[in-house]
């Protein structure tokens, strides 16, 4: 709770939104800017319905049948995991890869994100499979100079996702 108030104050003073992964209870009790939540976490309807319609919610979704339930509520976007194996988190389904990360996203009616073994390396290729952008945890916060790897990484991103909206 502490650390997601600090987390909060320090990212409102850059006008950058603070989503909560899986605990409604922390990003009710800090009024963060959304919730992002698994298949085996709270059901989207009811924590959109605690919530509130002005929040942001994200879903996880790990297969065809999750993108197909998506598609019928208002999600602000999908996270698509995990797109590679990843040893930041060890409870995941199946790696996508990028076809399946091109097959999901061709479907899906929101906004997606790649999450999961997602690199310096290899962020370029989630973008152009489709993704529209990507979540990473160790490709910033184990790189020697973390400030450095954000900067890059966001660069890839911009300059992949122009590119693919151009096609």
């Amino acid at each position: 709770y502490n650390e997601a108030k600090q987390l909060k104050k320090l990212l409102s003073s850059y006008n950058v939104p603070l989503i909560i992964n899986d605990r409604l209870d922390i990003a009710l009790a800090i009024d963060a800017d959304g919730l992002h939540i698994g298949q085996h976490d709270l059901p989207y309807p009811v924590a959109r319905k605690l919530l509130g319609e002005n929040k942001i919610i994200g879903l996880s979704v790990e297969n065809l049948q999750d993108i197909q339930e998506s598609n019928n509520w208002d999600v602000d976007y999908i996270g698509l995991s995990p797109v590679f194996d990843t040893s930041t988190k060890t409870d995941t389904a199946k790696a996508l890869g990028l076809d399946g990360v091109q097959t999901l996203t061709s479907l899906a009616k929101h906004p997606s994100v790649g999450i999961g073994g997602i690199n310096l390396s290899n962020a370029a290729k989630i973008i152009q499979a489709g993704a529209d952008g990507v979540a990473v945890v160790s490709a910033i916060m184990s790189h020697p100079n973390p400030l450095q790897a954000a900067k890059e990484l966001k660069t890839i991103i911009l300059n992949h996702k122009n590119s693919y909206e151009k096609i």
